[in-house]
């Protein structure tokens, strides 16, 4: 399925958490916290401005960003768990 994001709406996908900490502590699923990083899978045409013109988000297709803990709405597309956003919920883009 092709899902193309409104506006300056934006598509993630969590990056999955280690399992294992630096000490070699193993975490379990039911102490582990969603991750607060993924990777942007669509993006919008950007904001519609009051002038009539978009415009473009600083957030391309490929990017790894971090963004706010309660952000977006979750969604699953062909059982994969997404998160639908806007784009001043992202917080950075790591380089």
């Amino acid at each position: 399925m092709r899902i193309r994001p409104l506006n300056d709406r934006v598509l993630v996908l969590r990056v999955e958490q280690k399992q294992k900490t630096a000490g070699g502590i193993i975490i379990p699923d039911t102490a582990k916290e969603k991750p607060q990083e993924g990777k942007v899978v669509a993006t919008g045409p950007g904001k519609m401005g009051d002038n009539g013109k978009r415009t473009p988000l600083d957030v391309k297709e490929g990017d790894r960003i971090l963004f706010s803990k309660y952000a977006g709405s979750e969604i699953k597309i062909d059982g994969v768990e997404h998160i639908f956003m806007r784009e001043s919920d992202i917080l950075a883009v790591f380089d």
